[in-house]
């Protein structure tokens, strides 16, 4: 688990790169594909999976965070040797439904269980394949979702995206 950003915050946000589905082909018949993962002015980087378009990463990145907002940029590459790596495109995930499903939540009073809070629907703030829903499972908000890359060919992610809350990361 790959740790980054760990400041004064309030909470811990967890991204889990899983596996990326149908990736664009940047070398002769494959690519080298790795994911850059930003969250506020933090970055962390999942290994590279050779000659692979359908790569299985199961990849956490963790984020300290006062509150589970903005937008996590997720960018695709093709690791080479010897030139420059080539883009494979990219994805975006507003957390503002991570935050509201939060907020709810506390609302509740919810500790315990699994309940499902949000419903989150494709829309121009987001790069959802199809609807995902935001739940509260063991302590944590927690988001299962597939993401279309945008501006190449082909290729999706499929990330976990869980934020706890600091009473919960002791």
């Amino acid at each position: 688990m790959e740790e980054a950003g760990r400041g004064t915050g309030c909470g811990l946000l967890k991204v889990v790169v899983a596996r990326g589905r149908s990736l664009a082909v940047r070398d002769f018949t494959s690519s080298d594909p790795y994911v850059i993962v930003r969250v506020a002015d933090t970055t962390a980087k999942t290994k590279v999976i050779n000659s692979c378009l359908n790569p299985v990463w199961n990849e956490e990145m963790t984020f300290s965070m006062k509150e589970p907002v903005g937008v996590i940029k997720f960018e695709v590459f093709d690791w080479d040797r010897f030139k420059y790596d080539d883009k494979m495109g990219h994805a975006f995930l507003d957390l503002q439904p991570v935050a509201a499903a939060t907020k709810l939540r506390r609302a509740l009073r919810l500790t315990a269980g699994e309940t499902k809070l949000r419903k989150v629907a494709p829309d121009v703030d987001n790069c959802l394949l199809s609807d995902s829903f935001v739940m509260y499972s063991n302590g944590e908000v927690v988001l299962d979702a597939w993401l279309r890359l945008r501006d190449v060919e082909s290729g999706e992610l499929f990330i976990t995206v869980k934020w706890i809350e600091a009473e919960n990361t002791k």
